[in-house]
């Protein structure tokens, strides 16, 4: 059982080490709570899926994907499933050259075998020999990592976050932009604008990414694709399924393999 980030998590945040890893386990359904670190941290989850949501917006981070975030971001992470997870405690301070902002990054094969390799070094003894390089090599290999797509940023502007609140809870909502605009009292045109502007995103862009974080979080459950898709407001699967196959170059059933 995991222990809360408070306690285990903080010895980690505090050790002099410019990279250390830890291996926790959390059930399904579990959270970590809101917090932070002084370190910047990567989330690599060998089973399960995990949502980490952000005052900015949020992630779903799924196996072979891990998230990069960087130092002091508030965060909370909600489990999917069963999920065995390591976290790479990193001094930014001392290792240059990492991702300047958050992001989800790809896990290579052996980016995968050096994560899970590292969280069996002390972490209190300084390493040496194997373990000095197999680090220095894992540093190399994440600052190679290629970033993915899988955020879903969130607006500061306080209509379009209620609206994104409802839109994240009722994702097969198939109201028109017409219509939600008229729910925030702007005109059609006006959300367009702000929603570019706030988000990077257009309203249709936005929406789809966020019915795409949802179905990957669904799936991660174990949940059917058919039902999955439904609930995305999709007419079919196989609907579903372009979509899905069009960001991610593989079919939903396959994408966790």
């Amino acid at each position: 059982m995991a222990s809360h980030p408070s306690h285990k998590h903080q010895l980690f945040d505090n050790l002099p080490r410019p990279l250390v890893v830890m291996e926790n386990r959390w059930p399904a359904g579990s959270a970590t709570g809101w917090h932070s670190h002084p370190k910047g941290q990567l989330l690599y989850a060998t089973a399960g899926v995990m949502a980490v949501h952000t005052e900015a917006g949020a992630w779903v981070v799924t196996p072979n994907r891990a998230l990069w975030m960087t130092t002091g971001l508030r965060h909370n992470v909600t489990m999917s499933g069963e999920v065995v997870l390591r976290t790479a405690y990193i001094d930014v301070a001392r290792v240059a050259a990492l991702p300047a902002e958050s992001c989800v990054i790809n896990i290579s094969p052996l980016l995968r075998e050096l994560l899970i390799e590292a969280a069996r070094i002390s972490p209190v003894v300084e390493p040496a020999g194997r373990d000095a390089r197999l680090i220095a090599l894992l540093i190399d290999e994440i600052r190679l990592a290629v970033a993915l797509p899988l955020h879903l940023p969130l607006p500061q502007d306080e209509r379009l976050r209620s609206m994104c609140a409802a839109l994240n809870a009722r994702p097969a909502a198939s109201a028109s932009a017409a219509a939600w605009a008229a729910s925030i009292g702007v005109a059609e045109r006006t959300l367009h604008r702000l929603f570019v502007r706030e988000t990077g995103m257009t309203f249709a862009k936005w929406r789809e990414q966020a019915r795409l974080l949802y179905a990957l979080q669904r799936i991660g459950n174990g949940d059917k694709v058919i039902e999955v898709a439904l609930d995305c407001g999709y007419a079919s699967p196989s609907a579903f399924a372009a979509m899905f196959k069009r960001h991610f170059g593989v079919t939903p059933s396959s994408f966790y393999r």
